[in-house]
């Protein structure tokens, strides 16, 4: 039997499904209560490839926080952010404990590096280790380029949640290096297991190291709590 890291999830809805229901933190068995339903139900739709009705799609869209559009890839190829603002929302910000807890160790951000032709802002898969953001690029990218002169360059990363108009954002600015020594770069290599989704030839390891890292969050009173808050 396959274990929950190597599953081979069978359908588009049982992917966002699963994914939705780590983003809040949620066990099979809670949102199977929300939902009105079973936990076999749920890891059903996770795993196979169900084909629930709408009645059933309304609910576990309520209990994911979310919409049933979103579920079902509607919305997949669409800017977020399109949805009208909150009813009373607030601006507020975050301490660096809390900006930390919400990169947690890993995820996608954007960088703004200054290059030959002026800023680039891209996207970047990173590590959180020993403090520090580790990422995997090719040398002779606009990230790599920087990192071998130990400019600053700035990482962004934010989370919207469409179903309640709330939202937070994460900067993290510092300088950023190429892990040149040997002993280090190998340290780094094995513990870095987050591998860009680009792909193609990006083996080189470079570390920003935080100079100032700050946040803020949209919330709109009234809402469910957001998770880890």
């Amino acid at each position: 039997m396959n274990t929950n890291g190597d599953r081979r999830y069978r359908s588009d809805l049982g992917r966002r499904v699963m994914t939705r229901r780590l983003q809040l933190g949620l066990s099979r068995e809670e949102v199977a209560e929300r939902a009105g339903s079973a936990p076999g139900y749920i890891a059903h739709v996770e795993e196979q490839l169900p084909t629930p009705g709408i009645e059933f799609l309304v609910r576990l869209a309520h209990a994911l926080e979310t919409t049933i559009q979103d579920l079902t890839g509607l919305t997949a190829d669409l800017a977020p952010g399109g949805a009208p603002p909150g009813n009373r929302p607030e601006l507020v910000g975050m301490d660096e404990a809390e900006c930390w807890s919400l990169l947690d160790d890993r995820g996608v951000g954007r960088i703004a590096v200054e290059g030959a032709d002026g800023l680039s802002v891209f996207p970047v898969n990173y590590q959180v280790i020993d403090g520090s953001m580790v990422i995997s690029t090719a040398a002779d990218s606009p990230l790599g380029r920087a990192a071998a002169s130990g400019a600053e360059i700035a990482f962004e990363e934010d989370r919207l949640d469409e179903a309640f108009r709330r939202g937070w954002s994460v900067l993290v600015t510092g300088p950023v290096h190429v892990l040149s020594d040997p002993a280090e770069a190998m340290d780094m290599s094995r513990a870095v297991t987050v591998r860009p989704w680009s792909g193609d030839e990006r083996d080189t390891l470079v570390r920003l190291a935080p100079r100032r890292v700050t946040g803020r969050r949209i919330v709109v009173p009234g809402a469910p709590a957001a998770p880890g808050t």
